[in-house]
């Protein structure tokens, strides 16, 4: 199977990275935030509570969460030890709780109780940072965003996008890759990528999509048979 070579220029790289996610997109074409939200302070505490947890657990947890918290006004005033019940299945709920908290005061100090829609804004509220900003910028806000998480950090270093291995510059290296119009969607492709085939352990390399672009092709089982055990089906 073809890779790509170890040093390429910079506009094979860039070709050859939009033809990958060109590639994702038929594969995951229903490819969105995993977070259950309706607005954006809503997606914004869920991906607070994400940190060190996983989606499906948050989503547990949310709607009840939601219903009692409706706005910023809800969390500045919370009862520490309520919202720490509440939150406990996501884990490090003393920390969430205290953050969200924290979150909820700052917004009705700074920002009326809204949550504001420009990262420079949303990165001075506490316990937010890039990742999370533009998470809600991209899904809430319609704002073009890199979010660098522990799946995309790891994809774009395996598929030889970047060597980075800082957030900011991963970004940064990335974004130069592909219109800025892409940015938000070429996220979702790629984690739900990485959380569905291109494990951090085993990955389904003989069922991939990207197998003939990916330098890292093989680090995985390249049987289709056996790969294709090794794909995990995105939840209900």
């Amino acid at each position: 199977m073809p890779a790509a070579p170890r040093t390429e220029t910079p506009v094979a790289l860039t070709r050859r990275a939009r033809a990958m996610n060109r590639a994702l997109a038929e594969q995951y074409p229903d490819a969105h935030v995993e977070l259950d939200f309706s607005t954006p302070l809503e997606l914004l505490v869920a991906t607070v509570l994400s940190a060190q947890s996983t989606d499906k657990r948050v989503n547990t947890v949310t709607p009840t969460l939601f219903a009692r918290y409706p706005d910023a006004v809800a969390y500045a005033g919370a009862d520490q030890a309520e919202l720490e019940e509440l939150i406990k299945p996501t884990g490090f709920f003393r920390a969430k709780s205290t953050a969200l908290i924290k979150l909820g005061a700052a917004l009705v100090a700074d920002f009326d109780g809204e949550v504001p829609g420009r990262l420079e804004q949303l990165v001075t509220l506490p316990g937010v940072g890039r990742k999370t900003a533009n998470v809600v910028l991209g899904n809430a806000f319609g704002v073009p965003g890199i979010t660098v998480d522990t799946h995309f950090a790891r994809l774009v270093g395996r598929f030889g996008w970047t060597a980075e291995t800082d957030p900011v510059k991963i970004e940064h290296a990335v974004a130069a890759l592909f219109p800025r119009k892409d940015w938000t969607m070429l996220c979702h492709h790629v984690i739900w990528h990485g959380r569905r085939r291109c494990h951090a352990r085993n990955p389904a390399c003989g069922a991939c999509p990207l197998a003939r672009w990916c330098p890292s092709f093989g680090e995985g089982p390249t049987d289709p048979a056996a790969a294709a055990k090794l794909v995990r089906e995105p939840r209900g």
